[in-house]
């Protein structure tokens, strides 16, 4: 396992790091088994949230009697000094620790930063617990280009976390700051929220980045862990077969897919967005039409239901046409229904 530094935190970490989406679905041992793999592999990053449900519970249990070999971040979307004081100890107990090393502002909007900002915001419970060792490091989570810019401008902004993959390269310029500032950058999202199907290309090709400190790829198996760690120490260099399948990889999915991060949600009808987007990438992508169908008729609620109110795409960071697209996922299922008949 390679070790980096992250940023100007000093703190040394592997290169590649555990995200924490995944684990949601997992058991108590399931969990424990694969933190268990990690640190043999040399993994000693872990990422979770406060907005991951159970993930911190979980990892909490898990890294009993191993905490110290960990370097634990976790994130809350709390703005204010009141809310985000509480979460701070909520993620203590969950985590089963007596301090954090990374605390990040999660997700906020121009507007939310202003609200971390201002007295009586988030930001000075942060600073008060760092104050108390309960937190080791303070860093910001963002979807957008905007506020990654604003984020490089704040003084105690010490890690910046952005979507980062094959699709997804909007952020190198502002990467390229990051490492001129020493400001760790943890690259979130690698597979694109799981529309891009070789994990091992993807993980290689962010890993080929030098401007990207750590990256974080969600998984909630020992096999899918050992997979991932296989691709992110792979020391043969992108070639011009892998900038073919990159390519093909690009031309597949443009710009406008779904990354399943879920701030759309909830829907007013119920429909589970993304996994409309999910279940339809099996059948207009990866040619698994059966597999696809058959996940779609699990659905409680079908996107032909949708009232098209608008809230998810006002919550959407990607600003996805969110209504058109579950349109065309409906359209495509009925086509693929009739053919079967």
């Amino acid at each position: 396992m390679n070790y980096v530094t992250l940023g100007k935190t000093g703190l040394r970490i592997s290169r590649m790091g555990f995200g924490g989406i995944p684990i949601q679905k997992s058991s108590e041992q399931e969990v424990k088994e694969l933190v268990c793999a990690l640190a043999k592999r040399g993994v000693n990053y872990i990422d979770t949230a406060r907005g991951y449900t159970v993930s911190e519970e979980l990892l909490g249990n898990a890294l009993e009697g191993m905490r110290d070999q960990f370097v634990l971040a976790t994130k809350s979307m709390a703005r204010t000094k009141e809310a985000m004081a509480k979460d701070i100890e909520i993620s203590l107990r969950n985590l089963r620790t007596d301090y954090i090393d990374l605390y990040q502002i999660h997700n906020p909007s121009m507007e939310d930063l202003d609200r971390v900002l201002a007295p009586g915001g988030a930001l000075e419970a942060l600073l008060e617990a760092k104050a108390a060792g309960k937190i080791g490091h303070l860093g910001l989570t963002a979807h957008s280009i905007s506020v990654f810019e604003r984020a490089l401008t704040l003084d105690w902004v010490e890690t910046i976390m952005f979507p980062y993959n094959i699709v997804e390269s909007q952020g190198e310029p502002l990467m390229k700051e990051c490492k001129k500032k020493n400001i760790g950058f943890i690259a979130m999202k690698p597979l694109a929220g799981g529309a891009i199907e070789d994990a091992a290309l993807a993980l290689r090709y962010v890993c080929a980045n030098p401007d990207v400190t750590v990256v974080i790829p969600g998984m909630y198996s020992v096999e899918e862990a050992q997979e991932n760690l296989a691709a992110a120490e792979a020391e043969r260099p992108l070639d011009e077969e892998d900038a073919q399948k990159i390519a093909q990889v690009r031309e597949q999915l443009g710009e406008h897919f779904c990354r399943r991060c879920n701030y759309c949600q909830p829907c007013s009808v119920g429909i589970n967005i993304s996994g409309v987007f999910l279940f339809a990438g099996y059948l207009q992508r990866y040619d698994l039409g059966e597999w696809g169908y058959s996940r779609y008729q699990t659905l409680e609620v079908r996107p032909e239901e949708c009232i098209e109110c608008g809230e998810c795409e006002s919550r959407c960071p990607y600003h996805l046409p969110i209504r058109e697209m579950l349109k065309k996922c409906a359209a495509d299922f009925r086509e693929f229904e009739n053919s079967r008949k």
